[in-house]
């Protein structure tokens, strides 16, 4: 499966006996609220079912970052309270960037679930089209997925390290923060030394749609991603940088990058690590 999908093509796919539609996953978030359950709602696409991003989808937040991996008894009550199937295609989508709904695509396929998708400009596009939306609740069948991590490579903090080093290892928070110039939300300011800045808000166009596969490749090229070169990413806690995984995959990256999970979050709470400032030499 394709890691993005259209509306219309969604919209095709919604039409099909109840049987065969795609099991619909809303992960709509905003840092600092207003909870994105309040938009679901307020209304959602027909058959979607809430999963949020903070409890649900990831681990306790701590040492290990503002959103660790959940533990995967846990990912799996939710996963199959929402009517995920093994074998059976999920879209995901936000009402944002596409950021949140690329870690929850990242986060099943790192679950071994290899037939998800991220709606193309999300709930914005969907509304936008006049397509159909309701604030009725579904009562999904339980579903029956497995979780078995590993599906997509992880980096630890070593690892983050080292890659910056020896490959590419892409910061995907806004320029001021991957300077250092403010850090509202993280215990320190700054990058981790030799990272390559890559803001996720560069991977969709003004209309919120994701850019076309060569413009991507374009991009990553730009940002020393060419060829086989070892590649990772991360940003505060690994939720928009889930965005460069995915937006690698869609410019054609055969092997998928690797995310550093715990990010900055985890990163900057630890006072051995250094942390770098400024604008990386080019």
């Amino acid at each position: 499966m394709r890691p993005l999908i259209t509306t219309a093509e969604l919209a095709a796919l919604l039409d099909r006996p109840a049987a065969e539609r795609p099991t619909l996953l809303d992960v709509r978030f905003r840092l600092g609220g207003p909870p994105g359950i309040d938009s679901y709602r307020e209304g959602h696409l027909p058959g979607a079912v809430f999963t949020d991003i903070d409890t649900e989808l990831a681990g306790e937040p701590g040492e290990r970052g503002r959103h660790p991996l959940p533990e995967p008894g846990d990912l799996q009550r939710v996963l199959r309270a929402a009517g995920v199937r093994a074998g059976h295609p999920v879209v995901v989508y936000d009402d944002a960037n596409g950021s949140v709904a690329a870690r929850a695509w990242w986060l099943l396929r790192w679950a071994g679930h290899t037939e998800v998708a991220v709606l193309d400009g999300g709930f914005a596009a969907w509304a936008a089209e006049g397509r159909p939306v309701t604030a009725e609740a579904p009562e999904p069948a339980p579903g029956d997925f497995e979780v078995r991590p590993g599906g997509m490579p992880v980096l630890d903090a070593d690892q983050a390290a080292e890659l910056a080093r020896t490959g590419v290892l892409f910061d995907a928070r806004a320029p001021e923060r991957y300077r250092g110039d403010t850090e509202p939300i993280d215990p320190r300011a700054g990058h981790i030394p030799g990272a390559v800045n890559a803001p996720f808000a560069g991977h969709t166009g003004e209309d919120g749609r994701w850019r076309n596969p060569d413009e991507l490749a374009e991009r990553f090229a730009g940002l020393g991603a060419g060829g086989d070169t070892p590649v990772g990413a991360y940003c505060g806690s690994g939720v928009t940088a889930s965005s460069v995984v995915l937006a690698l995959e869609v410019a054609g990256r055969a092997r998928p990058a690797a995310l550093y999970v715990g990010s900055w979050s985890e990163w900057s709470g630890d006072p051995a690590r250094p942390a770098a400032t400024g604008e990386e030499p080019g």
